[in-house]
């Protein structure tokens, strides 16, 4: 592997980590504004690294999987809040937990503004598109070419944020989806903890029955993004 590909993947995982953060700080700000200041008073409220990394899920997980399969995936600690704190005790959770995933989106948007800006041929754009993610051959179509690096680095701020987003928008807990699946469909406490007791494992089937349907999906949204931005 050369040089130019261990730069481009110090870049994708550096990405991911600021981009699950983000995801996890926007979680407190939305509380925050809800009326619950749990997050600020645990001093989570800010983009510190320190703060946020789980050393498994934000370093050990991702390079292990980088090394072994090429993809990363990872995850940092969750911002606390109180949910009796906040104002609106129906939609409040779910707000909360929809402000990760939107934080993530306009995020995503706001790249694919900037990357469609930058002036460089489509065609090169859309080579690097096929291409974002397989190193040896992207570092050498953006090779000397600021435009084209920029874009590359566009890319993968806009896959991060994209995959994050709407993968946490899938309704079983621990994600984010399941808070807005509770607040449509009220369900007793008692059955609420038990999804949430068992949610993982009703996560991992559900990708493992459904990773077809996931996998397209997710590329659809991708290709979309994507899209804007060439």
């Amino acid at each position: 592997m050369d040089l130019n590909s261990m730069i481009l993947i110090g870049f994708y995982v550096f990405i991911l980590i600021y981009t699950i953060i983000i995801h996890e700080v926007a979680h407190g700000f939305v509380a925050l504004w809800l009326g619950d200041a749990t997050a600020k008073y645990s001093g989570r409220l800010n983009f510190n690294p320190i703060k946020h990394i789980d050393p498994w899920g934000s370093i050990v997980v991702p390079l292990f999987m980088i090394m072994t399969t090429g993809f990363a995936f990872g995850w940092a600690k969750p911002v606390p809040y109180n949910p009796y704190n906040l104002k609106n005790q129906k939609w409040g959770p779910a707000l909360v937990a929809l402000g990760g995933p939107g934080s993530n989106i306009l995020i995503a948007l706001v790249f694919a503004f900037i990357a469609h800006l930058i002036t460089i041929p489509a065609a090169l754009k859309v080579a690097i598109v096929h291409n974002f993610n397989n190193w040896s051959a992207v570092s050498g179509i953006i090779s000397g070419s600021v435009g084209s690096i920029f874009f590359e680095i566009s890319m993968l701020v806009i896959f991060w944020n994209v995959i994050l987003a709407f993968f946490n928008l899938i309704p079983f807990p621990p994600l984010d989806g399941s808070k807005l699946l509770f607040a449509i469909f009220p369900v007793r406490t008692e059955v609420m903890i038990m999804f949430e007791q068992y949610g993982f494992m009703l996560l991992l089937l559900f990708i493992i029955i459904f990773s077809g349907p996931l996998g397209f999906f997710l590329n659809l949204m991708l290709n979309l993004f994507f899209g804007l931005a060439i």
